[in-house]
């Protein structure tokens, strides 16, 4: 299910638990511009705190959004003015809130309970609130010219199909020469790809027919080929088809980690990788002499799917080893290690330099939290 757009806080939401209700306009972005704007602009990001634990399903999803702005703008849970908030996210049972102000951010983390009550609910429940961690994970931005639709579609209409259809993605303006810039992960772009390759599948065929009655060559026929060609992640060699597949080495990491089945092949299918960077290439081919491309291309879609799901929600945190000793580091290292067991969906990737640390906002920001909070204690000690 994909995420709800942002609505609009606002103090006249507050009047709802008196029983006056004067809901504000809600903010139609997207969730990607959402991510966007928060992870671009520090002041946003700095803003704003995910809330776990949230009920799901008990309620019309606006009605809870409702529910949480009530809460987070109650003086008696050091809240404040509320500017947006995102439920449902991709996360079941998690919201996202942004404060006008950063200083409410810290009195809200400060509070040692949180409960969310409200007539509409039959009981309290639990939250858990912690800092909003930034999205840092490799993207791609691609230029696409649509305007080799232009004669068939309306482009504007295009582009917000591309919109519903590519969530994970942030879409710039229309330019006056049809050009268009998208930005996102490797898999989401590439899947954004495949829709407009069967868009000119579909025109190039109709254009066939046409030519069988006319006898004329199709005029937009060679700007079709080319955008099939220029974009294609298919590669044959001598065993048949291969597929190619880009992600960001730490996604790769996780899903290696804690989706291993979405990699588990028959014999029929091979995957090797190449890890360069900030990024590793997925090579999947047939394993035998017969092609097959169909199961190829099956393995490499059910990458892809799951690859842009973890892109969107996970989060990395990254430990610094700056101006300690070699001691210390090894303090740390021990310390995270012995903290691993509690979190069981976080993946520790150490390095001489530095600790990062995987996982979903929450999670992340609790384990650095402890890692922060021990490691001082434990250097005094010394």
């Amino acid at each position: 299910k994909a995420p709800a757009a942002p609505r609009q806080g606002g103090k006249n939401r507050l009047n709802a638990a008196n029983g006056e209700e004067h809901p504000p306009e809600q903010h139609h972005t997207t969730w990607a511009a959402f991510l966007e704007t928060a992870t671009g602009r520090a002041a946003k990001s700095a803003r704003t705190v995910v809330i776990a634990g949230v009920p799901h399903g008990l309620l019309q999803d606006d009605v809870m959004a409702d529910i949480l702005v009530i809460h987070f703008q109650m003086s008696k849970n050091n809240g404040g003015d509320v500017e947006e908030v995102i439920y449902p996210a991709w996360e079941e049972g998690v919201a996202y809130i942004t404060f006008e102000d950063e200083e409410v951010v810290e009195s809200v983390l400060k509070k040692d309970e949180h409960r969310l009550e409200d007539k509409r609910l039959a009981r309290y429940y639990p939250l858990k609130v912690t800092r909003y961690c930034e999205n840092v994970f490799g993207s791609v931005t691609s230029v696409l010219n649509m305007s080799i639709f232009k004669d068939q579609f309306i482009l504007e209409d295009l582009i917000q199909e591309m919109k519903l259809k590519s969530t994970a993605l942030s879409f710039g303006p229309l330019q006056p020469n049809g050009h268009i810039c998208v930005q996102g992960s490797f898999p989401a772009i590439k899947l954004l790809r495949d829709f407009l390759l069967l868009k000119a599948k579909s025109l190039s065929e109709e254009e066939k027919r046409e030519e069988s009655k006319s006898r004329q060559k199709p005029r937009r026929k060679p700007q079709q080929y080319r955008l099939a060609t220029e974009t294609s992640s298919s590669v044959h060699d001598a065993g048949g088809e291969k597929q190619v597949v880009v992600l960001d080495a730490d996604v790769y990491r996780y899903m290696k980690s804690f989706f291993s089945r979405t990699f588990l092949v028959n014999d029929g299918v091979v995957i090797s990788d190449i890890t360069d960077g900030d990024t590793t290439t997925l090579y999947i081919k047939s394993a035998g002499s017969r092609s097959d491309a169909g199961r190829v291309l099956r393995v490499k879609e059910k990458i892809e799917n799951q690859s842009v799901k973890l892109h969107n929600s996970l989060r990395k945190e990254r430990i610094s080893f700056e101006k300690h000793t070699r001691g210390e580091k090894e303090i740390c290292r021990r310390v995270c290690g012995r903290l691993k067991p509690r979190y069981p969906s976080v993946l520790i990737v150490p390095y001489d330099t530095h600790i990062d640390v995987i996982g979903n906002s929450s999670d992340v920001f609790q384990f650095t939290k402890e890692v922060s909070s021990t490691v001082p204690s434990l250097f005094q000690r010394r």
